[in-house]
């Protein structure tokens, strides 16, 4: 086989070789090459081995690895792959075996491996369904019914829709689709930006695939093959946002002990099921490894709905066991068998028969073709089951919670020309139970209406777009206001003239913020709350979900929008904080707004950049009202698929396409994301700089 690297003007990686195993193999040498720190970081992370070289910092995410199963599963899975689909299993064994290959010297060059005395490992062809998974298994939300279930206890079942927003520990997108009638070329346009944590390095891969089956640019995932979620083929390109459907369920497990029968003696225990019958559980410990500490002992069990993910046979953590019922784990399916007829898609109906094998995370797609068709749906897997698995904690004992097939994924519409999608109740609607304010997807929909055709070139003014309609709860309480003292009474009459836009040099911006913050601690503090403010005893990866004051944070218009509000005077409240704001001196948005990117060493600090937007607006750069300005989440890429002509397409990453500190490209790309500036797709190789020779490998698999 033989494959070639080419690099453009930003050091992105332009792949060309024989065939789609070859190029595979290629992709993965690239990607170790330049992200071998972010592979290894995610590899051990989906096998609970990280906190062997991060330190104590990382034993609650590998204690839930462990306990999820996480690896386990990406084994099955894979196995199943291989029974299923060998041509796909071949092809992800191809990438494994280019990461293999360049591994050692992609840890040269990343100085990371050198500071905490990390050697690399190797891949094994599992390993990128783990990585998959374990970037995705939170994607669903389950911990957010750990916090209902906490509402109802604690308050009681009426609260529990004063809390619904979308949450601290979901990610979203935004994401719109304009058709040719729409478009000054009569071809489509399909733009948005995927909202997730903001790393670095980028969660996403800029990349360009080319063989003669196929020759693909979009977005990677680093650690798995091929292009699944934005890509753009050249006759089709396509599109998701994270539906918000609810697909994994919590049961409360009950379990005993039934004496020294297992292997060498150990304890045997059973769960009890819905039948009444008491079955065996698998329980065995798995030692965490610590850097700079002590080894932790975690004890894994898993009961016929899933993994004990709380709590456990033998805990000392004081609460029930719970476990995790979730779709890979059953159906041993990752959706994997839809990555390679993603690349080898022609047309939008190619991208829908795709999507049909897909699995997780379930996501809205869209997608169009250079002959005029639209594909506007929902893909993944969802369980059907009772109403109360989808909102609370159920007890795994009681019938009734059993899942008894799959939902039909649903299809969406395209009206006027124009689809929206970012996270609202839409057409996954049937599928979900929170879902995102609708406030991004309505100001889209508003924005695209304001001109009668669009371009490329344009879309950037979406982007960026900062205006914040969820300030108006807030807004109308503050022109409600009497009794104000001078300073609050002038602050009070500015805001109300302001154009509720948070850019980073507004300092109404800034007061703004003051004042919701002042609000929300007062809220989380009144005492019609404090049945919540001390969290159940839960592991910490669960933390971000039952904390009251970051909840309170992103609950903010409903509290306040509500008719009642358990006996909380609200104007006093508000009153008080407008007091607080107007005593403190202010700055900008942009200098409490900024960017706090996660990192897997937090040695190295950088003087990151103030930032527009916040977490209602479509450039949505998250913050959590009351607790931080700093945003750590945001649009981890911004990309324009052009249908007319992939040359005008245009994308951006957050830092840059290389993962290696002080590289040229490692974060050359932040000025563009900052100001709302996209770089072009190049597809011309004749435009591209070739950094090696062609290679040739020795492979029996191709011809």
């Amino acid at each position: 086989m033989t494959a070639e690297l080419y690099r453009d003007p930003w050091g992105i990686p332009h792949l060309r070789a024989t065939g789609a195993r070859a190029l595979a193999r290629a992709q993965g040498r690239v990607t170790a090459l330049d992200r071998a720190w972010q592979l290894e970081v995610e590899r051990h992370r989906s096998q609970g081995t990280s906190a062997a070289f991060l330190g104590a910092e990382a034993v609650g995410w590998d204690r839930f690895a462990r306990r999820a199963r996480l690896d386990d599963t990406a084994r099955r899975c894979f196995a199943a792959l291989e029974r299923r689909d060998p041509e796909t299993a071949d092809w992800v064994v191809a990438y494994v075996d280019g990461v293999n290959e360049a591994l050692g010297e992609g840890t040269r060059r990343a100085p990371e491996f050198a500071e905490t005395g990390l050697a690399p490992g190797r891949w094994e062809p599992w390993t990128p369904l783990g990585v998959w998974l374990g970037a995705h298994i939170l994607f669903a939300g389950f911990p957010a019914k750990l916090w209902r279930e906490e509402v109802v206890r604690r308050i009681g079942p009426e609260a529990v829709d004063l809390f619904a927003a979308d949450g601290p520990g979901t990610s979203g997108s935004n994401g719109w689709l304009v058709t040719g009638e729409r478009t000054g070329t009569g071809q489509p346009v399909i733009a948005g930006d995927p909202h997730r944590f903001i790393e670095d390095p980028g969660v996403y891969q800029q990349i360009h695939l080319s063989c003669p089956e196929f020759d693909v640019v979009g977005l990677a995932v680093p650690g798995v093959p091929g292009i699944a979620h934005f890509a753009h083929t050249g006759t089709v390109a396509w599109a998701i946002t994270n539906a918000m459907a609810d697909y994994q369920d919590l049961y409360r497990e009950r379990l005993r002990r039934v004496g020294p029968q297992g292997p060498e003696g150990t304890d045997r225990w059973e769960a009890l099921d819905p039948d009444g019958e008491w079955r065996a559980v698998a329980r065995h410990m798995e030692t965490v490894e610590v850097a700079g500490g002590e080894p932790v002992e975690v004890e894994v069990v898993e009961t016929p709905r899933g993994p004990v993910v709380i709590g456990g046979a033998e805990t000392t953590e004081g609460v029930e066991p719970i476990s995790l019922r979730y779709p890979p784990r059953v159906t041993e399916d990752l959706g994997f068998s839809a990555l390679l007829p993603l690349l080898r898609a022609r047309e939008v109906a190619d991208v829908d028969r795709a999507f049909d094998h897909w699995a997780e995370p379930v996501n809205v797609v869209q997608a169009a073709d250079t002959e005029g068709g639209v594909l506007h749906r929902v893909a993944g897997r969802v369980p059907l089951r009772g109403a109360d698995n989808r909102t609370r904690i159920v007890a795994a004992w009681e019938p009734g919670h059993e899942w008894r097939g799959w939902h039909e994924m649903p299809y969406g519409t395209v009206e006027d020309g124009v689809a929206v999608m970012a996270n609202q109740r839409g057409p996954a609607g049937p599928l979900g139970v929170e879902f995102a304010p609708f406030h991004r997807a309505a100001r889209i929909r508003q924005l695209l209406d304001e001109r009668p055709t669009w371009s490329a070139q344009d879309m950037a003014d979406i982007h960026m777009d900062t205006h914040l309609a969820s300030a108006a709860p807030l807004m109308d309480h503050l022109a409600a206001l009497d009794g104000l003292g001078i300073e609050a009474r002038a602050l009070r009459d500015w805001l109300l003239g302001w154009d509720r836009r948070m850019t980073a040099d507004s300092m109404a911006a800034a007061a703004y913020s003051a004042v919701r913050g002042a609000v929300v601690r007062r809220l989380a503090a009144h005492p019609a709350f404090a049945a919540l403010a001390d969290p159940p005893a839960y592991p910490e990866v669960f933390r971000p979900w039952l904390a009251l004051l970051p909840r309170v944070g992103f609950a903010i218009e409903h509290l306040l929008k509500a008719e009642e509000l358990y006996g909380i005077d609200r104007a006093a409240l508000v009153r008080e904080a407008v007091e607080e704001a107007a005593a403190q001196p202010l700055g900008v948005w942009g200098d409490t707004h900024r960017l706090a990117p996660w990192r897997a060493l937090t040695t190295t600090s950088y003087d990151e950049p103030g930032l527009s937007g916040d977490h209602d607006c479509v450039l949505c750069t998250s913050t959590v009202p009351g607790l931080t300005d700093l945003s750590a989440r945001g649009p981890a890429a911004r990309y324009v698929w052009d249908l007319a002509d992939r040359r005008q397409s245009l994308w951006v990453v957050p830092f840059g396409a290389s993962g290696v500190p002080g590289s040229a490209h490692h974060r050359d790309q932040l000025p563009l994301w900052l100001k709302g500036e996209l770089a072009p797709v190049v597809t011309d190789w004749s435009r591209l700089t070739q950094e090696q020779e062609t290679e040739k490998v020795e492979d029996n698999h191709e011809q």
